[in-house]
């Protein structure tokens, strides 16, 4: 689900017997793999809201009524039997709601890590640097998602991390373990103050390939130490493909975390998601997305309102391969809050928010 397209090099290697003149021309894949991406899009939304800015939650595809870029990519990779590395830069209105904590270069440094394999007979490897969040089923790179935009799911929690992780796949590829040791939540740079690294937990299991099931977990704190508030998150989906033409993903996520320091008492969020894709041709689809987030305390989710963050989110959107690596979608979709939540550009308060969005991907 974190992949992009990439363009395969292959060189050419010769080699040459003493009593034959005669050469045999060997073609062997590179190791080394490049690739890019960009996202255009427009979205308007019908409350008018203030610098054309959407809803401080909302970090992908946030600007209203501007064409913009939200992500675009260049990667390189490396992959040789015992050693792997990987570094992405990108830019975009993604990067720069996400990445707003992280210092210079670091604001756009989308991945950076290097792996090496620790078995000769087990996949079984460790990866230190920057990489992609091991929680939810959505990421930055939007041509591989179902939705145009992003859950509420995905945009309340990591899409990014960095740190170490050691990682082991099964000979028949149906499982998939992991264990992190993180510098935080969404985090490159340390939270100044914090010297406890969090850590995390992922279970993938793929018994077909019409279905994936997966378990994801974070602890730890994100504050500094004078202000610790331990964390504990759990995130589950599962992703069924009904038949040729219908598929469904299914998720749920829970957090709790400390009120204050050292106390007992735990404030509560939680969220299900669910989305049904139908693919009628290989070049169209369209999806649909039910969606519930309820943050009372405001932990993920500041709202300063009487009941807190409870938003419904629903939404419907089509999709057209132009060609193979280019994408064109459109989207509406509408959150409906328990508070008046969405301020308009002229100090009015409301409890919905209706938004249609439009992009256009192109992978190489």
């Amino acid at each position: 689900m974190k992949s992009i397209v990439l363009v395969t090099c292959l060189l050419v290697s010769a080699s040459a017997f003493s009593n034959d003149s005669s050469k045999i021309l060997i073609n062997a894949p590179s190791p080394f793999t490049f690739g890019a991406y960009a996202e255009t899009y427009y979205s308007y939304d019908f409350n008018n809201l203030i610098n054309n800015q959407k809803p401080p939650f909302i970090y992908s595809f946030n600007k209203n009524n501007d064409l913009a870029v939200n992500f675009a990519l260049i990667k390189g990779a490396y992959a040789a039997s015992r050693i792997r590395a990987n570094l992405a830069l990108a830019a975009g209105t993604y990067m720069k709601a996400n990445y707003a904590a992280e210092p210079g270069i670091l604001g756009n440094l989308y991945e950076g890590n290097v792996g090496i394999k620790l078995s000769g007979s087990n996949n079984l490897w460790l990866d230190v640097g920057v990489f992609s969040s091991h929680i939810g089923f959505e990421s930055a790179v939007g041509k591989d998602n179902w939705t145009l935009t992003r859950s509420l799911v995905a945009e309340s929690t990591p899409y990014f991390e960095s740190g170490a992780k050691i990682s082991y796949i099964s000979d028949d590829g149906k499982w998939f373990v992991s264990a992190l040791i993180l510098n935080g939540w969404q985090r490159i740079k340390p939270v100044e103050g914090n010297t406890l690294p969090a850590f995390g937990t992922q279970i993938t299991y793929t018994p077909s390939p019409r279905m994936t099931l997966n378990s994801s977990t974070f602890f730890g704190s994100d504050k500094p130490d004078d202000m610790r508030q331990m964390r504990y998150f759990h995130n589950f989906y599962g992703i069924f493909k009904l038949n040729d033409m219908l598929s469904a993903t299914i998720g749920f996520d829970i957090g709790i975390e400390q009120q204050t320091k050292g106390s007992s008492a735990m404030n509560t969020w939680f969220n299900p998601t669910f989305i049904l894709r139908y693919t009628p041709t290989a070049k169209t689809a369209v999806a649909v997305r039910t969606e519930y987030y309820n943050d009372r305390h405001g932990v993920i989710v500041a709202s300063d309102t009487p009941h807190g963050f409870k938003t419904w989110g629903f939404s419907t959107n089509f999709d057209y391969n132009i060609i193979n690596n280019l994408l064109w979608r459109v989207e509406a979709r509408s959150l409906q809050s328990k508070d008046d939540i969405f301020i308009s550009s002229n100090g009015t308060a409301s409890n919905n928010n209706t938004l249609i969005t439009t992009s256009l991907a192109l992978s190489f």
